[in-house]
């Protein structure tokens, strides 16, 4: 098997106990952090260990939670205070993250990230922060990045961010990974949901094209959050991770470190990325803020996005088309796009004196960065209909799409969809008839989950 196929399950053995020390990642955490961390709720507890447990079960590519959790009740990971840096005290986990004995070095390096944003999380958000503000909840997003080390000073634009799905074919897979490499050649870095799919081949390109050009700046961040960890556990090209606390905080941090984005086919969480940038882009605030928007598929999968075209142009306008460009088969001509937009970027920024690493500029309403949470009753009560402006359709339907991608891969909604049933998306009834043929295409081109065999939509569709 290469390394780029998938795993049919988690690899059950463990190794009984490892003590580890931080690298590089890790500020320095005071005894004060530490004990808050150890005394901290039992929720806080368990999403440490979750995220934890994910990062330990990297490369094997399942994205069923709950297995990923029971396959391993005996993992357990503590946090001791030293005055040379905190230990942390490993046991049982994956054997997968060792070899010859000794966990693997990035594996440990992303261990202590994930120590990291949720002691800072669960310390400085806590209060610190007004998270009913929308510049409160931006300065949070960026106080993140910088704890992270992902904002960082004195550097040029360049970071081309990738989103597309985790359950893609081959040949869509493979042109991820020419189109990262022909970035790769121009310079440009890349930043994705760390996950597989579409979210590494285009980090796996890159490397090689940085490599070529031998470059002594090579990231490749991987930004994710709690919910969708487990099951997109960090990929093994990624070299810088953070951990955001909810969905709409890790969107903010994508749209604000982007110098442009590209698009790749993929399932909901895709459709909720897309729909999520062009709210912003439509809002009457941002009108005349370039932004590159790229939608780049294989020849073979020219037909995905021209079905995404016309579900957004039949549910937001014809207008809402002039954000993005969809670019075909040519890996180069993607590049070089992109490379324009990032240029363009760089000229827009320096006119403003504006910071090259962190779009301050670019509004984004409060509703965008509120976090939805994926009940059935908040699922059935979003407004879908044509009456609305687009820009607020845009973002009540991404709301949607990321009930739909809890409802899958996220603990909290698989575990709604298995006491209630499936959510019931209501709304006018072209705009559903589209969704709904939309959603049939990604369940028949099995782009939900990586694993098919038993796979249940979590939703409903109802006309009203």
């Amino acid at each position: 098997m290469s390394h780029d196929e998938v795993s049919a399950a988690p690899n059950q053995e463990t190794k009984s106990r490892e003590n580890l020390r931080p690298v590089r990642t890790l500020n320095l955490l005071s005894y004060r952090e530490i004990q808050s961390l150890m005394s901290a709720n039992e929720e806080v507890r368990s999403l440490f260990r979750l995220c934890a447990l994910a990062v330990l079960n990297s490369g094997n590519e399942v994205d069923d939670v709950s297995s990923l959790v029971e396959s391993y009740p005996d993992f357990e990971i503590d946090v001791k205070p030293q005055s040379r840096g905190p230990i942390l005290d490993v046991r049982n986990a994956p054997i997968s993250a060792f070899v010859d004995g000794n966990m693997i070095r990035g594996i440990q390096e992303h261990l202590f990230s994930v120590l990291r944003d949720v002691v800072y999380v669960n310390n400085a958000l806590n209060g610190f922060y007004d998270l009913d503000s929308r510049r409160g909840v931006t300065e949070a997003v960026f106080d993140i990045l910088r704890n992270a080390n992902i904002v960082r000073p004195n550097l040029k634009p360049d970071l081309v961010v990738c989103w597309g799905g985790h359950s893609i074919g081959r040949n869509e897979y493979d042109f991820t990974k020419e189109v990262g490499y022909q970035l790769g050649l121009r310079g440009l870095n890349i930043a994705t949901g760390c996950g597989p799919g579409a979210m590494k081949g285009p980090m796996k390109g890159a490397a090689i094209g940085h490599s070529k050009q031998q470059l002594a700046l090579r990231r490749y961040i991987g930004i994710t959050e709690p919910g969708i960890i487990a099951a997109e556990a960090p990929n093994a090209i990624v070299n810088e991770l953070v951990i955001l606390p909810d969905i709409e905080k890790r969107l903010e941090a994508f749209v604000r470190l982007a110098h442009c984005i590209v698009v790749f086919p993929g399932g909901a969480g895709t459709a909720e990325e897309l729909l999520y940038i062009l709210s912003i882009l439509m809002h009457e605030r941002n009108a005349g803020h370039p932004f590159g928007l790229i939608l780049a598929s294989p020849e073979s999968s020219s037909e995905y996005f021209e079905e995404i075209d016309a579900f957004i142009r039949a549910t937001l306008g014809n207008e809402a088309a002039d954000y993005y460009e969809i670019i075909t088969g040519d890996a180069a001509s993607i590049a070089r796009r992109a490379k324009a937009h990032v240029d363009k970027q760089r000229k827009h920024r320096l006119s403003l004196g504006a910071s090259y690493g962190f779009n301050w500029e670019l509004y984004i309403p409060s509703d965008l960065q509120a976090p939805f949470i994926p009940s059935h009753e908040n699922m059935a009560g979003l407004r879908l209909d044509s009456s609305l402006p687009a820009q607020q359709l845009a973002s009540n339907l991404r709301k949607a799409f990321s009930g739909i991608v809890a409802g899958n891969v996220k603990a909290q909604g698989v575990a709604q969809i298995k006491a209630h049933g499936p959510f019931q998306i209501a709304g006018e009834p072209e705009i559903m008839q589209r969704m709904e043929s939309l959603l049939a295409s990604f369940v028949e081109q099995k782009r939900m989950k990586i694993d098919y065999s038993n796979y249940t939509p979590c939703w409903e569709i109802v006309s009203q």
